[in-house]
């Protein structure tokens, strides 16, 4: 089989083309299969080119705008298709424009790309909680109608009908997982509203000071880096009949808040690292987080075997490993 991962220079994205290039095999679309190319796409050439010399990876620089790039994904004809690339929340809120064109345009010119391909690929979306709103930062079910508060979310949304009527159409088999706040994520920050979810926890523990624009009562809908993979990995498995015609599913998260996320730093890596963190409060920045929910009931979710992380320190310590940390 062939796979194909779009925003392949992100994070996330080199997580998942490492590990996909790790692996002999995969299960698809509730079958094993033997992966013999990996096609990583992304319009950042430069980190896309890192993951150049990884087993079966062939890299694609370029944008999802760009016809010759949608032309080699239909060429190469994927059986599975990750889409990971996107404008994220802060910028797409503040470049509509821009985020229209990759958030949602690009997701429609990848559908109709698979639409060109003799057998529909298994395409796996990745949507957000921004989805939801909520008020007062409240606890919300995964029935709760989607309502968001952000252009970012909006965009997302609008790329979940699409992948959802695709499926119905016969074009994908299709399945979008609405993805708690990742923390916490290694590099520089972002220009997501959620950026400080990671950089609270990050740059205090590199020496680093760190600013903090929301206050200590908020709460985050959160998940490990790890847990992302393990979430695509196990969307990608899924047979698509037990989706049963609902191809969104808002995944399972812990609902932690900030306050107790710095508490745990200050547990795990002591009073002097946490002290790094200094509060600078950004009104819009906290307005849209605050819309959030902070934390989802997903049932259904966790029918389907999606499993979230255990507490917010299993967060830390994943990054303090990664980063080859003592932690106790």
């Amino acid at each position: 089989m062939r796979i194909a991962v779009t925003g392949a220079a992100g994070f996330i994205g080199r997580m998942v083309v490492r590990a996909l290039a790790q692996r002999e095999t995969i299960t698809l679309d509730g079958a094993q299969r033997r992966i013999a190319a990996i096609l990583a796409t992304d319009i950042a050439a430069e980190p896309l080119a890192e993951l150049a010399g990884l087993r079966r990876v062939h890299v694609l620089p370029g944008a999802l705008s760009d016809p010759a790039t949608l032309g080699r994904i239909a060429e190469d004809a994927p059986d599975l298709v990750i889409h990971l690339a996107a404008v994220v929340s802060g910028q797409a809120e503040a470049e509509f424009d821009l985020g229209m064109a990759v958030n949602l345009q690009g997701t429609i010119d990848l559908v109709n790309a698979c639409r060109r391909m003799a057998r529909a690929p298994v395409l796996v979306f990745s949507s957000s909680v921004a989805v939801f709103a909520c008020a007062a930062n409240d606890l919300i079910s995964e029935d709760t109608l989607p309502a968001p508060q952000s252009s970012y979310g909006t965009q997302k949304l609008m790329g979940e009908l699409l992948i959802r009527d695709a499926t119905r159409k016969g074009f994908i088999r299709g399945r979008s997982l609405r993805f708690p706040t990742i923390s916490v994520r290694p590099g520089a920050p972002n220009r997501a509203a959620s950026s400080f979810a990671s950089g609270i926890i990050r740059d205090p523990l590199a020496g680093l000071p760190a600013t903090l624009p929301v206050g200590r009562d908020v709460r985050l809908h959160l998940a490990s880096p790890a847990r992302a993979l393990d979430h695509i990995l196990t969307a990608a498995a899924l047979a698509q009949g037990t989706l049963r015609g609902e191809t969104t599913i808002t995944l399972p998260g812990i609902s932690v808040g900030v306050g107790e996320m710095l508490d745990t730093l200050t547990c795990l890596a002591g009073p002097e690292v946490a002290a790094r963190v200094r509060p600078v409060p950004e009104p819009g920045i906290e307005a849209m987080v605050a819309s959030w929910p902070g934390g989802i009931d997903t049932p259904r979710a966790r029918a389907l075997g999606f499993v979230p992380n255990t507490d917010f320190a299993d967060l830390v310590r994943e990054h303090m490993d990664r980063m080859a940390m003592p932690a106790p």
